[in-house]
């Protein structure tokens, strides 16, 4: 199942080649106090290509029997206000009482919402820290980032061309994070997939926890690990993540919406907790750092349910139905339907309320959007515009997405890019108009 990289998609972009590197995965060497030359320049890179018509997936990483191909590529944000937990005490099946998956979300918004402000609260400006400089590591470090622009630039060409209205740390931090989504994703959702165990994710875990101590594998982890030396960012996402990666080998069925809620964080509304601290919140902004954190959430979550809805058909060929279950029985459906792929009324009316939740979810990312940083707002609103109108193009394809993938028209993504940024210049909330303000 393709997710969207919040923050960080141009979510019509096409893929059509990929460039990667292959690299040693026994452990054993690593980057530390001096990186390990690795060279990522063009003319030593293998390149590969994606079919015409296959989708995007997360992030590219592929394991064999000695090495990891890192084919790296694509990735699209969240709710301002918090979101409304709406049940969140649900009874277990012991007859005891648990949270919901929306309040367990919400514990881990809380908690990367007070990382931030600790570290507010500790530097006025928040700024960030040189460049972490170790014995011939420099030119290693400024290639990596260099090379994470140059595959933004490459798959997330929208949004690549917003990061370039940022500073240039934060823009480098971005592109860090955009890689290591997309390895992450690749997985299990590339070429390789069917060949990843549940030890090899435990592997690539214990590679995070090194990146997050400072002790990088490769030159792409070492972008990572300088980024998160400084900004104020939590290693819980990227574990929830990997989490969501772990799902994907054993379920592909969801029984309601509360289990869907949990898998969609996983693989989408985690990059926008990760990308908060880089992206800044505006410093007029008078919205808490909790709802700025939660429009993230929000927008990830409106993302990767326009992805479900839009490759019904593809994932049901591939024996998955990301749809809950107790709703399609509630329509008088049930997944043979989704295999034989039969527009009806009964699905046209199942389709209408599943976009109309989509809707709501980017309706509460808008909220938020115009709290953040003035530099970030235009690739973010551009994000939220143009993954927006794909619910809409399924719709003008009367609903068929068994057999036809809605996608936006250059000329509408090319109209949306002014939308997005009109919207981008917007001011944060007022202490008067806000209905984000603090109590």
């Amino acid at each position: 199942m393709s997710v969207v990289l919040l923050w960080v998609v141009s979510p019509a972009s096409d893929i059509s080649n990929g460039t990667g590197f292959l690299e040693p995965v026994h452990e054993g060497t690593r980057i530390i106090g001096s990186f390990r030359s690795i060279s990522l320049r063009r003319n030593l890179i293998g390149n590969g290509r994606l079919d015409k018509g296959q989708k995007n997936r997360r992030n590219f990483s592929f394991t064999n029997t000695g090495f990891r191909y890192s084919y790296l590529g694509n990735s699209g944000l969240g709710t301002a206000s918090r979101l409304s937990v709406t049940s969140s005490l649900v009874a277990s099946p012991a007859g005891g009482i648990t949270l919901s998956s929306e309040q367990k979300v919400y514990d881990v918004v809380l908690k990367q919402a007070a990382l931030v402000k600790r570290q507010l609260k500790s530097t006025e400006n928040m700024e960030v820290k040189p460049d972490i400089v170790l014995p011939g590591s420099l030119s290693v470090l400024s290639e990596a980032y260099d090379r994470c622009g140059e595959v933004c630039a490459e798959y997330a060409k929208t949004f690549y061309l917003g990061t370039m209205l940022m500073t240039p740390e934060r823009r480098k931090a971005i592109w860090a994070i955009y890689v290591w989504c997309r390895r992450t994703d690749e997985l299990v959702d590339g070429p390789n997939a069917s060949h990843i165990t549940p030890t090899a994710l435990d592997r690539w875990e214990s590679r995070l926890d090194d990146i997050f101590r400072g002790c990088p594998f490769d030159m792409l982890d070492a972008a990572l690990s300088d980024t998160v030396s400084k900004f104020p960012i939590d290693i819980q996402p990227f574990r929830d993540m990997i989490e969501g990666m772990r799902m994907d080998l054993w379920k592909s069925r969801y029984s309601n919406f509360d289990e869907l809620y949990l898998y969609c964080y996983y693989v989408a509304g985690t990059v926008g907790l990760m990308s908060v601290p880089v992206m800044g919140i505006a410093p007029g902004s008078q919205a808490t750092t909790e709802s700025v954190y939660n429009a993230a959430l929000a927008l990830g979550l409106a993302n990767q349910l326009t992805n479900i809805l839009r490759d019904v058909g593809e994932d049901a060929r591939r024996g998955r139905v990301y749809l809950p279950q107790d709703e399609l029985a509630q329509a008088g459906l049930s997944d043979e339907d989704i295999f034989i792929g039969e527009v009806t009324d009964k699905w046209r009316t199942f389709m209408k309320k599943q976009i109309a939740r989509a809707r709501k979810f980017f309706d509460d990312a808008e909220k938020g959007v115009t709290e953040l940083s003035s530099a970030s707002r235009w690739p973010v609103w551009a994000s939220l515009l143009l993954y927006r109108q794909i619910l809409d193009e399924i719709e003008a394809n009367d609903y068929n997405n068994f057999t036809r993938r809605a996608y936006v028209s250059k000329p509408k993504k090319i109209m949306a890019l002014p939308m997005a940024y009109a919207k981008s210049l917007v001011p944060p909330s007022s202490k008067t108009s806000s209905p984000l303000v603090k109590s």
